[in-house]
């Protein structure tokens, strides 16, 4: 699903204009992204979680030429889907 197949439903359940729902889409969008790039983890009832995980630096290798390099630390997201979403994906 894309971000414009997400605009169309929201029409159709809410009977918006499209201008309306491209804006609300857009604005949780970002409210999402801003949130995660604070550092902030996200619990959405009913949906799941995104957790913003920090790894440390760590040794790597190069694998064309076997060099040594060190891999910087950074932030990954991931995402625990609740209970009530896995349950009804698995039915």
């Amino acid at each position: 699903m894309t971000k414009a197949d997400l605009v169309g439903k929201i029409i159709d359940g809410m009977g918006c204009t499209k201008l309306e729902a491209k804006d609300f889409v857009e604005s949780a969008l970002a409210l999402i992204k801003q949130t995660l790039e604070s550092g902030e983890n996200l619990k959405i009832a009913g949906f799941g979680s995104f957790i913003v995980n920090k790894k440390k630096d760590r040794r790597g290798r190069n694998p064309q030429t076997g060099e040594a390099i060190i891999i910087e630390a950074r932030r990954v997201i991931s995402f625990k889907p609740s209970r009530i979403l896995r349950d009804a994906i698995n039915e």
